[in-house]
């Protein structure tokens, strides 16, 4: 079984800066059209069938999982909301200057009603462990957000998946017996290819 592993495409509010959480913010054209080159590379590689597309119940991941599966030929099916992004309490809709201003530099560190890391890593783990328990035998694309998948691979691999992850990025993860291998991390090739594409 293989799990690719996505985070959504650019948002108005990724573009400034502005933390999204659980609010439903759409994608913007660049994330559409970062969602229709991963689609392609997909496409193009053939490295790997891929069955369906699972997504958060929040319009940024549904709209890119929707495209990857027209793009590929295959079914987005209901989305699970254990996929959601972390909800950030009070921060929700501010920039870093505006979050600065009112609770400093470590504002992240002050409890301002946003869901913990260890519980965002458990519904993340919750999701996997189900995911393998219902198709072992399929290759599943998955579109979620930045911090639940940031926290994910901190679960399973702890400090050796640390960076930020990218809007469209891919990480494709094996499973092998009760673990996760770790095939492909925050993967934005196919961004950084189309940036040397002739107009």
């Amino acid at each position: 079984m293989l799990v690719g592993l996505i985070r959504h495409g650019l948002t108005d509010w990724n573009a400034i800066g502005r933390i999204q959480g659980q609010s439903d913010i759409p994608l913007n054209d660049e994330g559409r059209r970062q969602a229709g080159l991963l689609g392609k590379r997909l496409k193009e590689e053939g490295e790997y069938r891929w069955d369906f597309v699972l997504t958060s119940n929040l319009s940024r991941a549904r709209e890119t999982g929707a495209i990857l599966a027209e793009t590929l030929g295959i079914p987005l099916y209901d989305p699970d909301s254990r996929l959601m992004e972390r909800s950030f309490g009070q921060v929700e809709g501010m920039t870093l200057v505006e979050r600065e201003t009112l609770w400093g530099k470590d504002w992240d560190r002050h409890e301002l009603g946003q869901e913990k890391d260890e519980e965002i890593r458990q519904r993340a783990l919750s999701f996997m462990s189900d995911l393998a328990e219902r198709y072992p035998d399929n290759n599943v694309l998955v579109v979620s957000h930045g911090g639940l998948l940031a926290q994910l691979y901190i679960a399973l691999y702890q400090e050796k998946c640390q960076e930020r992850i990218g809007n469209l990025s891919l990480s494709i993860l094996e499973r092998k017996e009760q673990s996760w291998d770790l095939r492909l991390y925050n993967c934005t090739r196919h961004l950084q290819e189309s940036v040397k594409e002739p107009k």
